[in-house]
């Protein structure tokens, strides 16, 4: 299998901040990139050996931290990340709170949504809907500016959203993705995309409480690394121009050519939005 470098050669030098970057699927999309010569800002929460251990796999990086849902520290690390490297060329937004939050047995006996503190109904939204806005609102003027950039949202399946027991984790999302289709059109003839980036199912993460059979709603669980599949070409020029679409990485087959195996992955639009 060929590197994403030799696949996509403009990831040479292109600046990529990733949040959630400590473990599970940011993790893994950093690790993605590594090779690729691009240059990395990888955000977590707080400072942890995880993020420190990720730095020192990966050249030409900076470590960030901050909290996403508070305006102030997304705009602080934003600004950190231009000064250091001159610019940020993608934003890929993965950091997030899952249902664990609300309960730790959540995916074996659903919350009722009355019964879920408003503690971490607000830690959940502030997370997951407010952090991605926060991020995108501080690093998308300057890409405006440059005429390129990319916003990645990392989503989840459209069966979680509506999933019995899963607010507000599923609608976190859907309005995740909802906004998404909102950026690319505010964004249109900028030079700036914004595309959804998701597994297809389940993935091995933190997200799900720790067990011997752990497995998602539907049975199945992913690896975390399929989200290498296809970060390079969402980061890269080959996807300038795609934008308001959502890719799925299991369906992403690495044995096509990037463009046909992008295109084997796009989950088309409705014209209404499925879950309604």
């Amino acid at each position: 299998m060929q590197s994403i470098m030799s696949h996509h050669p403009s990831l040479n030098g292109r600046v990529i901040l990733i949040t959630g970057a400590s473990r599970g699927l940011g993790r893994e999309m950093a690790l993605a990139l590594a090779g690729s010569g691009a240059r990395l800002a990888l955000l977590g929460s707080q400072p942890s050996e995880a993020l420190d251990s990720l730095a020192e796999e990966i050249s030409d990086t900076m470590i960030l931290t901050a909290d996403v849902a508070r305006a102030g520290q997304a705009a602080a690390v934003v600004a950190e990340a231009e000064a250091h490297f001159g610019r940020i060329d993608v934003l890929v937004n993965n950091a997030g709170l899952g249902m664990r939050r609300v309960a730790e047995n959540f995916n074996t006996t659903p919350t009722k949504f009355w019964e879920t503190s408003p503690a971490a109904w607000s830690d959940i939204i502030g997370a997951n809907v407010n952090g991605p806005f926060f991020m995108a609102r501080a690093a998308v003027p300057g890409m405006v500016e440059r005429g390129f950039g990319k916003v990645i949202n990392v989503s989840t399946s459209a069966q979680t959203m509506i999933r019995r027991g899963y607010a507000p984790y599923g609608p976190s999302k859907a309005a995740l993705e909802a906004y998404s289709r909102v950026w690319a059109q505010d964004l249109e003839g900028s030079g700036v995309d914004v595309n959804v980036y998701l597994p297809g199912g389940a993935a091995d993460t933190d997200l799900l409480p720790p067990s011997a059979n752990k497995k998602g709603a539907d049975g199945n669980l992913l690896p975390a690394d399929i989200m290498r599949r296809g970060i390079g070409w969402l980061c890269s020029d080959a996807s300038n121009g795609v934008t308001g679409a959502r890719f799925i990485a299991r369906l992403w087959d690495e044995s096509l050519p990037p463009d046909e195996a992008a295109r084997g992955a796009r989950d088309d639009h409705g014209d209404m939005p499925r879950i309604l």
